[in-house]
């Protein structure tokens, strides 16, 4: 590798060719980007005493086995700075022949050393090749065309802003900028320097590259350029169409970490940790193979998080799904989706799954559920799956689930439906629209429609209303307001208003005209009061529990199903055989943490062994072992994820202990309880997996 300071002129001047390899995203440097540089430019260019002016750095290695007459160079770094640093010297050139000014160059000259390669034949012939539609565009400006429809919007675009810079600039003061830019050039030796090591080190002053960036260079950058070209154009290129340019930039990150936890059965990564993961799963396959899977996922993908489905059904129920933002899920999906496109569920089959997670999210958002064992529970749900038996082993893992990430019966879903504040639930417009459009053939436009409180939301209710609800009508009020019972849809909000029942009923456009589902049963009601609206809200109760169905089984198909646990005999063990245990401060210590980790999540469970006492989620997450003045506790995280502001816990990984972790806390006084009571909770919310990413 060499590398030197360069005023940026001499780096792009003599016969040769910086070419953008295929793979490279296309030109982004919006017209912010470009006025920093002009006004950079005209402040160096005017100031005499300012000898330069540093842009970046140009990192590129010659092209293997091409044989060209014209030497082409490969640009791993510095694209962005170099084209546009092209179409600035092209709208400079455009001046000088429009006004036929030779000073302080020709545009001959300019022409010569900067744009074109004099005896350079087709596609040599230009001193910077692009990529993609960027390639064409530029080569249009350069031969002084007008560019086609579908154009590079950035290319067109900035050199428009450059011409309209230099149209009334002074060129003399333009040109000394010119010169005076410098940038760090790093030419890179074929077969010695490692050009993806060098790519990720860079610390460019561009626009930050994705984990998704990483990973398309790291697979195609060290290919010859043929194959190269054609796995870019035949694998990374549809993807890209497929999520179109907008998704591209916005979600690809988001499935590439979808993709690595399907198939490395992974899912805590986290999405600063995808490159670094899918370069240790690809040294495990070829390259052709793992471009067509993850082709082959990123549909599936596209499908389901960005409404490309075809088939309208299976295009709803995924649409339900992503309305209920439950991304955490999409692992999964994927998974299910490949073997439904391998034909290991049927279409029915795969309706009923998609309703089943639906049904699953839904009835433990509304039964107030923590979240933060989903990414556990769809990171590894599959591995439960039969696939000569795929729904009813599906139906199975649901209902098998521990109590803490359980899938709410009906019993608890429909009187939980009934009294929670459904009007603060932030997917309202969601379950209305289900509850509107079950069992139609004719979809309702639900967002159309506004959310109707039938008693008013108005604190100060009118007289009419006070009767309406009877004596105790502020209590009924507060309690009823916000929830089922008690909402509805209606296109007459605005006229509604506060009136009373009777006139929202009867009047023009009232609930007894209405065509809507859920008005269903409201324009035979004499009144509306306590007893009508817990009425409303059990009759709509009963219907959420259908169309966000139970995971039913009979028994005797779930017993199949039930795992059988094969223990070696063991005496069983309780605190008498911990001697520590049993007086002093050593049982206060743990009597008092105890209490307080139990209490953590309902799943929480302790197990007493021989040597120490565990506590579990799924797994261990803290053990104990009772020492004589103390207890010595072992947390199972990585040291490095705990945060620690007193810096109490020691780092035991690789040392040979009592207890899994690699965390060790020594916890000796009853007032460090509570701060040691929160090193415990890091290690459970690692265990069952931490939500703070799309859950």
């Amino acid at each position: 590798m060499k590398a030197q300071d360069l005023p940026f002129t001499q780096l792009i001047e003599g016969s040769k060719q910086f070419v953008i390899p295929i793979f490279q995203r296309t030109y982004s440097w919006e017209e912010s980007n470009c006025r920093q540089l002009w006004d950079d430019i005209i402040r160096v260019g005017s100031n005499p005493d300012l000898n330069s002016h540093f842009i970046g750095s140009a990192v590129y290695i010659p092209e293997a086995d091409v044989g060209a007459s014209i030497p082409r160079w490969l640009v791993i770094d510095g694209q962005q700075r170099i084209t546009t640093m092209t179409l600035l010297l092209l709208a400079f050139k455009r001046r000088l022949d429009a006004e036929g000014i030779e000073t302080p160059i020709s545009a001959a000259e300019l022409e010569d050393y900067y744009l074109r390669n004099r005896y350079g034949k087709g596609d040599a012939a230009y001193r910077l090749l692009l990529t993609q539609t960027d390639k064409q565009t530029l080569i249009a400006l350069l031969d002084g065309k007008e560019p086609e429809a579908g154009a590079s919007t950035r290319i067109v675009e900035n050199f428009g802003f450059f011409s309209d810079c230099i149209a009334g600039a002074d060129l003399d003061v333009v040109w000394q900028g010119i010169k005076k830019l410098m940038i760090v050039d790093v030419r890179l030796q074929q077969g010695i320097d490692n050009p993806q090591m060098i790519f990720e080190s860079m610390n460019s002053t561009g626009k930050a590259l994705t984990q998704a960036d990483l990973i398309r260079n790291f697979v195609l950058m060290g290919l010859k350029h043929e194959l190269q070209t054609r796995l870019y154009l035949e694998y990374w290129r549809p993807m890209e169409v497929l999520f179109g340019v907008d998704h591209y930039s916005s979600n690809f990150d988001d499935f590439m970490r979808y993709y690595l936890v399907v198939h490395t059965g992974d899912y805590k990564i986290r999405k600063g940790d995808i490159y670094d993961e899918f370069k240790g799963y690809s040294r495990k396959h070829e390259v052709e193979a793992l471009l067509g899977s993850l082709k082959e996922f990123a549909d599936y993908y596209c499908r389901i998080a960005l409404g490309r489905e075809s088939d309208p059904i299976i295009g709803e129920a995924l649409h339900d799904i992503r309305e209920l933002r439950a991304d955490v899920c999409y692992p999964l999906l994927m998974e299910v989706y490949h073997d439904f496109r391998n034909e290991l569920i049927n279409r029915d089959e795969f309706l009923e799954f998609l309703r089943l997670v639906e049904s699953y999210v839904f009835r433990r958002a509304i039964c107030e559920i923590p979240t933060n064992s989903l990414r556990q529970t769809f990171g590894t749900f599959s591995r439960r799956l039969k696939r000569d038996r795929y729904l009813e082993s599906a139906k199975a893992a649901f209902l098998q689930l521990p109590s803490y990430r359980r899938f709410p019966g009906d019993e608890e879903f429909i009187r939980l439906m009934q009294t929670r504040n459904l009007y603060a639930f932030n997917r309202r417009s969601y379950w209305l629209r289900r509850f509107e459009n079950h069992g139609r053939k004719e979809r309702v436009p639900v967002q159309d429609y506004t959310i109707e409180h039938i008693m008013p939301q108005n604190e100060k209710l009118s007289k009419a209303w006070q009767e309406e609800l009877g004596p105790d009508w502020k209590r009924v009020h507060q309690t009823y307001l916000h929830t089922l019972g008690n909402l509805t849809l209606t296109g007459y909000n605005s006229e509604y208003s506060d009136r009373p029942f009777a006139e929202k009923r009867d009047m023009e456009g009232g609930f007894k005209h209405s065509p809507l589902k859920l008005n269903e049963g409201l324009g035979a009601c004499d009144g509306w009061n306590e007893p009508s609206i817990q009425q409303r809200a059990g009759k709509l109760a009963s219907t959420a529990a259908k169309i966000w169905a139970f995971a039913d089984l009979p028994e005797e198909i779930l017993g199949a199903y039930e795992a059988v646990e094969i223990k070696e005999d063991a005496p069983g063990y309780s605190l008498a055989d911990h001697p520590h245990l049993q007086s002093g401060i050593t049982r206060e210590l743990y009597v008092a943490l105890r209490c307080e980790v139990l209490a953590l999540d309902e799943c929480v469970h302790e197990e007493i062994l021989k040597l120490y006492i565990a506590f579990k989620a799924e797994t261990n997450f803290v053990d104990v072992v009772p020492q004589a003045k103390r207890l010595r506790l072992s947390l199972n995280l990585p040291f490095a994820e705990l945060n620690d502001p007193r810096g109490i816990a020691k780092d035991v990984s690789g040392l040979g202990r009592w207890g899994n972790g690699d965390v060790e806390v020594r916890f000796e006084s009853l007032a460090d309880v509570p701060y040691v009571v929160g090193l415990v909770r890091q290690a459970l919310e690692r265990q069952l997996g931490d939500e703070e990413e799309g859950g």
